[in-house]
């Protein structure tokens, strides 16, 4: 897996972080914190992507709506055929969260 190289103490700490966070608040003003507005909308629009390149939208498409490169959307694309299944992972467990607050 390509994620060992990535392991590491200030990796670790960052990573319980996140997962200490209680709600949605909490990672708004966390991720305020931490990171620039710019990066982290960079980060949603990496998601948006992977969302609209496995519901099998264009690269046109997804370019037109999310204004995200084609290189980006590349190197995404890239990461859903031979990453970590990390995208589809998070994605589905989204969804399946919205099915359940729909049903509630």
């Amino acid at each position: 897996m390509q994620i060992n190289k990535l392991r590491g103490k200030e990796l670790d700490q960052l990573f319980e972080a996140v997962l200490s966070l209680k709600d949605m608040e909490e990672c708004y003003r966390f991720f305020d914190d931490l990171c620039t507005v710019n990066e982290i909308q960079s980060l949603a629009q990496r998601l948006e992507v992977a969302r609209m390149l496995k519901e099998g939208f264009t690269y046109h498409k997804i370019e037109t709506e999310t204004g995200a490169s084609t290189a980006t959307i590349s190197r995404v694309k890239r990461c859903l055929n031979y990453g970590n299944d990390a995208y589809a992972m998070a994605l589905d467990r989204v969804a399946e969260e919205k099915k359940i607050e729909e049903v509630e």
